[in-house]
C-alpha cells in the first residue's frame, strides 16, 4: 500500500472545490441584482407618493381660504410637485361655497412618472398604475 500524504489530499480536495465561489456568484449575483432595482425602485415610489400626499395638503390648505378658485389650488399644487411628476397630473378639485363646508382636493399621478419601470422583465409593471392622495379640510 502506498501511504498518502496530508499535502496530496489538501491539493486534490481543494481542486474538487475548485470554481464553486464562481459558481456561487453566478447563482446570488441576479437575485441581488433584482432586490437592488426592486429597492431602488420602491424608494423613489415612496418619495414621490409624500411629495403628492404634501401636494394635496397645501392644495387642501389653499382651497380652505376665502375666495380661493380651482385654478388657484391647482397652481399652488403643481408649485409643489416636481416637473417629472406633472406629466399626467390630475387634481381634482371640491372648493365649498360657505364657510364651514368641507372642501377636497384629490391629487393622481402616474406611477411611470414617479420611478421608471425596472422590474417589468419579472412581471412586475408600473404601467396603468396610480399614486392617490386625497385630503379634506373645513373651509374657514
Amino acid at each position: 500500500m502506498k501511504a498518502v500524504s496530508k499535502s496530496t489530499r489538501r491539493s486534490s480536495s481543494a481542486g474538487s472545490r475548485r470554481g464553486v465561489f464562481s459558481m456561487e456568484l453566478v447563482l446570488t449575483l441576479p437575485i441581488l441584482f433584482v432586490v437592488l432595482l426592486g429597492l431602488f425602485e420602491f424608494t423613489m415610489l415612496f418619495y414621490s407618493r409624500s411629495l403628492i400626499v404634501e401636494a394635496g395638503r397645501v392644495g387642501a390648505r389653499k382651497a380652505s381660504l376665502p375666495g380661493a378658485t380651482e385654478q388657484s389650488v391647482q397652481d399652488e399644487v403643481r408649485k409643489v410637485l416636481s416637473p417629472r411628476l406633472q406629466s399626467g397630473l390630475v387634481v381634482t378639485v371640491d372648493v365649498g361655497v360657505h364657510s364651514g363646508d368641507v372642501v377636497s382636493v384629490a391629487v393622481q399621478t402616474p406611477m411611470t412618472a414617479a420611478s421608471p419601470d425596472l422590474l417589468w422583465p419579472i412581471g412586475v409593471s408600473l404601467s396603468g398604475q396610480y399614486l392617490y392622495s386625497e385630503t379634506r379640510m373645513v373651509r374657514e
